[in-house]
C-alpha cells in the first residue's frame, strides 16, 4: 500500500492540521464548504427516532446538519481514526445537550459498531484520503452498517468538469493552499496533501461504479460545477 493511504499516516496526517483545519476547509473551498455538507445531508432526508453513523466525523462539522430539531434523531454514532479530531469532537459535543452522541475513535475499517445499526450512514470529505481497495472496504463496511432499505450519503472535494474553472481550482489547492499551510502550521507539507489526494481522486464516480457493483441503488450528485462530489443511495431490501 502507498504510504499516503496507510491508516496510520492519514490519522498523523489530521492530527497534524487538526488545529486550523476547520478555518482551512472554508478556504480550500471558497467558504462553499458548509453548504456542501447541509446540501448532503440533506440528499437523504434522515426522518425521526433514527440512528445516524457519521464516518470520518472529524469534528463533528456535520453534526448541526444531522442534529436539527426537525429530525429528531434518536442517536448519532461519530466515527473517526484522528485522536486529536476525536478531542476536538468531544468539545464540539457540549453543544449538543440532550442527544445521545457516541464518539469513537476508530479506524473505518476495523471498528466495534454492530451490524445493521444505522438508519442512515454519512460521511464528509473523508472519501479521498482511501485507495480503490479501501473505497470497496468502505461499500462493504457501510453495506454491513445499514439495515435493509437504510439510506447513506458521501461527499467530497473533487475536480471541476469545467476546464478553466479546473485549471484555476487545481492551482489553488495544489499552489496556493501549501504557502496558507506554511502561514497557519509551519508545515506546508501537511496541506499540500489535500490537493494530492484530489489529484488522485478526480472525483466520485468510480465510487459510484464500486457501489453500484456492491448491490447498492445509488446515484451521482455534484456541486458548484464538480468541485464537489458525492454518490447517494440505499441498500436494497
Amino acid at each position: 500500500m502507498e504510504k499516503i493511504y496507510d491508516p496510520k499516516y492519514v490519522e498523523e496526517l489530521f492530527n497534524n492540521m487538526s488545529s486550523s483545519y476547520s478555518l482551512m476547509n472554508v478556504i480550500t473551498s471558497f467558504g462553499f464548504s458548509e453548504r456542501w455538507r447541509r446540501k448532503f445531508i440533506n440528499e437523504i432526508e434522515i426522518g425521526e427516532e433514527s440512528t445516524v453513523i457519521d464516518l470520518m466525523t472529524g469534528m463533528g462539522e456535520c453534526w448541526k446538519y444531522i442534529l436539527s430539531k426537525e429530525k429528531r434523531v434518536k442517536k448519532l454514532i461519530a466515527l473517526d481514526i484522528s485522536s486529536e479530531m476525536i478531542k476536538r469532537a468531544e468539545k464540539n459535543r457540549r453543544k449538543y445537550e440532550g442527544y445521545d452522541i457516541e464518539i469513537r475513535k476508530e479506524n473505518v475499517f476495523d471498528n466495534g459498531i454492530e451490524d445493521e445499526e444505522a438508519d442512515y450512514v454519512v460521511s464528509g470529505f473523508g472519501m479521498k484520503t482511501f485507495n480503490e481497495e479501501q473505497l470497496k472496504k468502505l461499500a462493504k463496511e457501510i453495506d454491513r452498517l445499514l439495515i435493509p432499505g437504510g439510506k447513506f450519503s458521501l461527499i467530497d472535494v473533487s475536480e471541476p468538469r469545467m476546464r478553466v474553472l479546473k485549471i484555476f481550482y487545481m492551482f489553488y489547492l495544489n499552489k496556493v493552499i501549501p504557502i496558507l499551510g506554511e502561514l497557519f502550521l509551519k508545515n506546508p507539507e501537511s496541506y499540500k496533501m489535500l490537493g494530492e489526494y484530489t489529484n488522485r481522486f478526480k472525483n466520485s464516480r468510480g465510487v459510484l461504479e464500486i457501489f453500484k457493483d456492491h448491490g447498492f441503488e445509488v446515484e451521482y450528485v455534484e456541486y458548484l460545477y464538480g468541485c464537489a462530489s458525492g454518490i447517494k443511495g440505499r441498500k436494497k431490501q
